[in-house]
């Protein structure tokens, strides 16, 4: 067995889907670390507990796999056809992150990874492990360390060829292959990103409070949204695009070549009626197979729910009455929020005719406890 050329790597990484390619070494990312304690300590991680369990495994690649020498980065392009900031004008229709409106990445880009790593083990007879998004591993300084960007000002990884639409695979390895130039950072003094964010999310260029981003929000939050944050999330049901799609690199981006990341025509720009309609069986079946599905269907009626009360259309209100009676508390509280939003009066008479159970279950699951503010 020989161990493959860059140019091997490089035309079988293209050939598996992937739209680039750079290899650097397992501990090319030291000062990962301490930004990660820092991010962590500041409590920044909000309620993603995971992150803080694991953070030893995830300060450096050798902390998770001792054997590795070389990470492999693989980026796939998912940059969509138009504009995601053009829909957030449309309030009646919900706005689902790019990276989500097609088939769950972590599945496509997994088997494709499979793939190349069988191949380059039966090259090479090395052992490896492939990783997408799931493992305590620190993707972007890794690409950032292989030259496939770098971490812009709002913490993603920007490139030259494909803006900020990069998924990201990382295979360790055991082979000591050689190391590509990490890339240099080209932001300058453009802060688009930062001031473009609707909540304020980054305290300083290259730091992001995840208690304040939208995309956090309305994915790994599970409670109620924050009162302070509700009118900023707009139409925005999953995720949030804006600091990325901002991003002037984002010009010489083209159209993802890969069909199963093009959006599904029931997810580009869905009406927000339809989608607060949908119980648990109509939402597994609609969001089968979108990384939308794990977020249950109450956590994302509950964005729903917010987005219709900030669409300021009264056609809107037979939807968000159907929800005042919804078993789950959570999306109760919102539509309780967004009645009030879309019809003070009717709000207030629907209070004053609930028992204070009701009242309760309606109410003080939504609103944050006396004093607690936003994060």
């Amino acid at each position: 067995m020989t161990q493959p050329g860059r140019e091997d790597i490089t035309r079988r990484a293209m050939a598996e889907g992937f739209d680039c390619v750079g290899i650097t070494r397992a501990d090319a990312i030291p000062e990962a670390a301490d930004r990660l304690h820092r991010f962590l300590a500041l409590g920044r991680h909000g309620s993603m507990g995971w992150m803080e369990t694991r953070a030893g495994e995830r300060a450096s690649p050798l902390a998770l796999w001792p054997e590795a020498r070389s990470a492999i980065l693989l980026g796939a392009n998912y940059a969509p056809a138009r504009d995601p900031l053009a829909l957030l004008d449309e309030r009646g229709r919900g706005s689902i992150s790019v990276y989500a409106r097609g088939a769950d990445y972590h599945d496509v880009l997994k088997k494709a990874l499979k793939r190349f790593g069988r191949w380059l083990g039966e090259e090479s007879g090395a052992p490896l492990k492939v990783f997408v998004d799931t493992a305590p591993l620190m993707e972007k300084p890794l690409a950032a360390a292989a030259g496939l960007g770098w971490q812009g000002k709002h913490t993603n990884l920007v490139s030259r060829e494909f803006g900020s639409w990069l998924f990201l695979g990382v295979i360790l390895t055991a082979l000591d292959l050689p190391a590509d130039a990490p890339e240099e950072d080209h932001c300058g003094s453009c802060r688009a990103c930062l001031d473009i964010c609707p909540t304020g999310a980054f305290p300083a260029p290259y730091e992001l409070d995840a208690r304040r981003c939208i995309s956090y929000l309305t994915i790994e939050h599970d409670g109620p949204i924050p009162e302070a944050f509700r009118a900023a999330m707009g139409n925005r049901i999953y995720g949030c695009d804006d600091c990325l799609a901002v991003c002037p690199w984002n010009k010489f981006a083209q159209t993802s070549r890969q069909m199963a990341f093009r959006p599904r025509i029931e997810l580009e720009a869905p009406e927000l009626a339809d989608l607060a309609a949908l119980d648990e069986a109509a939402f597994r079946s609609v969001f089968a197979g979108s990384p939308i599905k794990r977020i249950g269907r109450d956590r994302f009626v509950r964005n729903v729910a917010i987005a219709i009360g900030n669409s300021g259309d009264p056609a809107l209100l037979p939807a968000i009455e159907a929800l005042l009676s919804d078993r789950s508390p959570l999306v109760r509280g919102a539509a309780v929020w967004a009645l009030g939003r879309l019809d003070p009066a009717r709000f207030s008479a629907c209070r004053a005719a609930l028992a204070p159970a009701e009242t309760d279950a309606l109410v003080s699951d939504e609103w944050q406890r006396p004093g607690s503010g936003p994060p």
